[in-house]
């Protein structure tokens, strides 16, 4: 294999990671779930726009609410554990 080829192979994992968009993750303790909201383009989007969320779910009684700004691609938006969602 050609260096160049393996220079591009080794970056190439680092180049999707920066592709990939920013996301809210907010966790709580009761209920205990994870919610995503997103994608933002930017850090600073995501910043702005979580207050908005904690704001909800904190109106719904959420407790523990815990924020994240990360990169990631959620496969699901809400997260809950199997015994909360039996308790409803």
């Amino acid at each position: 294999m050609r260096l160049l080829d393996r220079i591009k192979q080794a970056f190439a994992g680092f180049r999707v990671v920066q592709e990939t968009d920013w996301w809210v993750e907010i966790i709580t303790t009761k209920p205990r779930c994870t919610y995503y909201f997103g994608p933002f383009s930017t850090h600073d989007e995501a910043k702005a726009a979580y207050p908005g969320y904690v704001e909800d779910l904190d109106s719904e009684g959420a407790q523990g609410i815990t924020i994240v700004i990360k990169r990631c691609q959620p496969t699901e938006l809400t997260i809950c554990a199997e015994e909360e969602m039996q308790a409803d």
